[in-house]
C-alpha cells in the first residue's frame, strides 16, 4: 500500500472516530457559537489528539507488534468493538439523532475554558480507546514510511475537524441539530467502522 493510501486511511479512520456526537464536540460548538476562546479550545483538542494518536501508533502499536499474543487479543477486541459500534450507529440512524448545543452561552475566562477543555479531552475514556487502542491497532498493517503517513493523516484529520467545528459552528449548528443530517452521518460512520474492522482483520 502506498504512502498516499496509508495517509488517507489514517485520516478517514480518525475522522470517523472523532465525528461521533460527544460532550467534547458539543463544547467546541458552544464555544464557536459564543465566539469564546475558540482558537484556544480547538488548539487544545487538536494537539491533545495529535499526542494521543502518536502514542497510539508509535507506542501502543509498536508494543502490539512485538507481543504477538497480546496483539491477537487486542485485535479481536478492537474488531468486536468496531462491529458493536457500527451496530449502535446504524441503530441511531434508524431511531433518529441530533446534537443539543443549547441556546444560552455564558462567557468564561481563558483559565476556566482551558481547564474545561482539558477535562473534556483527557478525562474522556473514549478518547483513549479511539486514538490509542483503535488507531494503534489499525496501524499494525503499516510499516516504515506508510505508518508515518498513517499517523500524519490521522493527525491532520483531527486538526481539520476541530478547527472547522469551532470556527464553522455558526454555519454547522443548524445542520447538526437536524435528525436527517445525523441519520446520514451515523450511516456513514457505521459503514466506515465495518470497513475498519475488515481492515484490521486482514492485517
Amino acid at each position: 500500500m502506498g504512502i498516499e493510501s496509508a495517509g488517507f486511511e489514517g485520516a478517514l479512520i480518525s475522522f470517523s472516530l472523532i465525528i461521533a456526537i460527544g460532550a467534547q464536540n458539543a463544547f467546541v460548538i458552544r464555544q464557536g457559537l459564543s465566539n469564546n476562546h475558540v482558537f484556544l479550545v480547538c488548539s487544545i483538542c487538536a494537539f491533545s489528539d495529535a499526542a494521543l494518536i502518536c502514542f497510539g501508533v508509535f507506542g501502543f502499536g509498536e508494543f502490539l507488534s512485538n507481543s504477538e499474543n497480546i496483539a491477537i487479543f487486542i485485535k479481536w477486541m478492537a474488531i468486536s468493538f468496531l462491529i458493536l459500534y457500527a451496530i449502535i450507529r446504524f441503530k441511531a440512524a434508524i431511531e433518529g439523532n441530533s446534537l443539543d448545543v443549547g441556546g444560552k452561552y455564558d462567557t468564561i475566562s481563558v483559565k476556566k475554558t482551558a481547564i474545561i477543555t482539558f477535562g473534556f479531552t483527557w478525562l474522556n475514556p473514549h478518547v483513549y480507546l479511539d486514538t490509542t487502542v483503535l488507531l494503534g491497532t489499525a496501524s499494525l498493517q503499516f510499516h516504515g514510511d506508510d505508518k508515518i503517513a498513517f499517523a500524519i493523516g490521522a493527525v491532520c484529520s483531527s486538526f481539520i475537524f476541530f478547527y472547522s467545528l469551532g470556527f464553522g459552528a455558526r454555519r454547522l449548528a443548524p445542520v447538526l441539530k437536524t435528525e436527517k443530517a445525523w441519520k446520514l452521518i451515523d450511516l456513514v460512520i457505521g459503514f466506515v467502522m465495518l470497513w475498519i474492522a475488515i481492515g484490521i482483520y486482514g492485517s
